[in-house]
């Protein structure tokens, strides 16, 4: 019997996965642990791997949702893997009868990429559009209603005006399927504005349930402080060099706030805390959230035990992190359980914001844009590269006092570093 390749648990809270895409065609033959297709969960997104070799057949369709154990595909472990490719003469043009084989192998996964929702197809079948020379602007290259309908009246004012043939152009038969790059225009040369509609991931719709739960669950509150970032900022220039030639990742700001982060959690552990039912749960470790944007979303990936990393370590494992969440390849795990989380909207230029909670945690850190500002230094007006920082807070475990001190505590570490290395 084919062996069945079925949905893989992706954590406890987890019942529903969304096919993002397939990674082999349809009647491929595939090796064992060979990722074979995508899928996306509420929380992260990874790849389903084959469990046996053999020729693969789908069993569900791109962009279905699908249960936790649900049969995606099935593997024929039967079939004979395929011969190796003859080898092409040396001398002489390759043998027509190659060059067929070439083409049907390379046009055929290519035509399968074209999927069309029901009402695109209807459309484009009253349409009498090809939807080979349809770009798709859905997910994974998928051609919606709109897509057909910009084809449509675009075909239309090529006939009208006979600036080319409505048959078949050229320029989408090269165009890689689901390129952003000639996504449907807003508007047509017939004048007539498109929308384009498709349905939420499912990661950003557990983004949005969550951010609901943290303003209905939590007492929040913010508090604002600011730091001069000089003694930072010539400590990195000092010794950045030297820092990449031997530990070969550069040395960033957020391992500052990272190890300065720890040490005011020490200090104020209630910060570290999570409320459950009605116990207060004192968390003696430090698992450092650090929130990522990428194209799927905001993702929080977790830096575990962070107080036992170097600055290095804490640099190399911030990279590790980032690369493999805007890489789609960050495992549930990764993104689970952290105790406190910062988040940086100053690379986008943010000045000053107010983060929210990632329940059950009870505060998060908000680090901003560095801006030159004049300041008053022992009497004295002076410009400096300041920050503005932020500390969300669940009111209902932290009072004003302890979150005021606590950002006032990072903010000593930072104008002074020298207190994280002795822990004062």
């Amino acid at each position: 019997m084919p062996v069945a390749v079925s949905v893989p648990s992706f954590g406890e809270s987890v019942s529903e996965v969304k096919l993002l895409k397939w990674l082999k065609p349809e009647g491929s033959y595939v090796n064992r642990d060979e990722p074979i297709c995508e899928m996306e969960s509420e929380k992260a997104t990874e790849n389903v791997t084959a469990p046996a070799a053999g020729t693969l057949k789908y069993v569900a369709a791109q962009g279905a949702t699908l249960q936790i154990g649900a049969i995606v595909a099935s593997i024929d472990d039967k079939a004979p893997p395929p011969k190796a490719a003859p080898t092409p003469p040396t001398t002489g043009s390759v043998a027509s009868p190659a060059r067929g084989n070439v083409t049907a192998e390379t046009s055929s996964p290519a035509t399968s990429e074209k999927i069309l929702s029901p009402a695109a197809q209807r459309l484009a079948a009253e349409e009498k559009i090809d939807p080979a020379t349809i770009i798709g602007t859905g997910r994974g290259g998928r051609i919606i209603k709109e897509d057909v309908q910009a084809a449509a009246q675009e075909q239309k004012a090529t006939a009208s005006n006979g600036s080319r043939a409505p048959s078949a152009p050229s320029a989408p038969s090269t165009a890689p399927t689901g390129s952003t790059a000639t996504a449907a225009p807003s508007t047509t040369s017939s004048g007539t504005r498109s929308i384009r509609r498709e349905p939420i991931s499912p990661l950003r719709e557990r983004i949005a349930k969550r951010l609901v739960e943290s303003q209905q669950t939590t007492a929040t509150l913010t508090t604002f402080n600011e730091a001069d970032m000089s003694a930072v900022m010539a400590a990195r220039e000092k010794y950045k060099d030297k820092f990449k030639e031997k530990h070969g990742v550069g040395l960033g700001f957020m391992s500052f706030f990272v190890k300065a982060s720890i040490e005011a959690l020490k200090a104020f552990p209630a910060v570290n805390a999570r409320i459950d039912g009605t116990d207060v749960v004192y968390q003696n470790f430090y698992d450092i959230g650090v929130a990522v944007s990428t194209e799927r979303g905001l993702m929080v990936p977790v830096i575990r035990d962070a107080d036992a990393l170097s600055f290095a370590g804490i640099e190399k494992k911030i990279v590790e992190l980032a690369l493999k969440a805007r890489d789609g390849k960050l495992a549930t795990s990764e993104l689970q359980g952290g105790t406190f989380t910062i988040t940086n909207g100053g690379i986008f230029g943010s000045m000053l914001s107010t983060p929210i909670l990632n329940p059950p945690q009870t505060g998060i850190l908000g680090m901003h844009s560095i801006q030159k500002r004049a300041v008053v230094v022992n009497d004295q007006i002076v410009i400096r590269p300041m920050m503005y920082l932020a500390l969300s807070y669940d009111h209902r475990l932290i009072d004003g006092r302890e979150a005021v001190q606590f950002l006032v505590r990072i903010k000593e570490c930072i104008e002074n570093p020298e207190r994280i290395l002795f822990e004062v």
